[in-house]
């Protein structure tokens, strides 16, 4: 099985093709999923994404993260597990000449424990299936989330907000189920 190809949806690299490399875990976040993600972040940040920072936790092919870095985000900071994966997320950033994204290569769960005064207004989680990454991330998440920062989830199955989070929205695509979280204990 070769290589597939995705592209972004939108914003200034629109149309760019993203090489999904054959890598197990790989599912890449499908066009009408990310477009329906950056229609909800463009009307709750009012059009706003030039002063945003994002962290992809689970990169993989990169969609979410080029997607928030074509529509002008000031900072994408990808982690990606594999290789191969990462090594395709860097050769598209340097064709692109993206220099607001960062690629490391590390686990998710390591690079997020270890982030110190890093604040994200976007967490992109698109974990792979049934391997319980969320209960473990759940806790995490408020001390590197910005004041206003939302964290999007993509899951095999529907999720319940942890405790102190809110879903802002919910929909489903095929077999994924993807969800915009707020930390509620940050509204007034």
């Amino acid at each position: 099985m070769g290589n597939k190809y995705i592209r972004i949806v939108g914003g200034q690299y629109r149309r760019t093709p993203i090489v999904v490399p054959d890598v197990e875990t790989l599912r890449p976040t499908p066009d009408r999923v990310r477009e329906t993600l950056f229609n909800w972040l463009n009307h709750l940040w009012a059009g706003e994404f030039a002063d945003k920072q994002v962290l992809d936790l689970f990169a993989g092919s990169g969609a979410l993260g080029f997607e928030a870095a074509s529509r002008g985000v000031a900072h994408v900071q990808m982690v990606e597990r594999d290789k191969t994966a990462a090594s395709a997320l860097r050769t598209l950033r340097d064709k692109l000449k993206a220099d607001m994204i960062r690629i490391h290569v590390g686990d998710a769960m390591q690079v997020a424990e270890r982030m110190d005064a890093s604040r994200f207004d976007l967490i992109l989680l698109d974990p792979p299936f049934g391997q319980g990454w969320l209960p473990r991330l759940w806790p995490i998440l408020p001390g590197i989330l910005s004041e206003h920062g939302l964290v999007y989830v993509e899951a095999e199955t529907p999720i319940e907000a942890p405790e102190g989070f809110q879903i802002l929205r919910q929909d489903k695509a095929g077999a994924v189920h993807y969800h915009l979280l707020e930390f509620a204990a940050l509204r007034k």
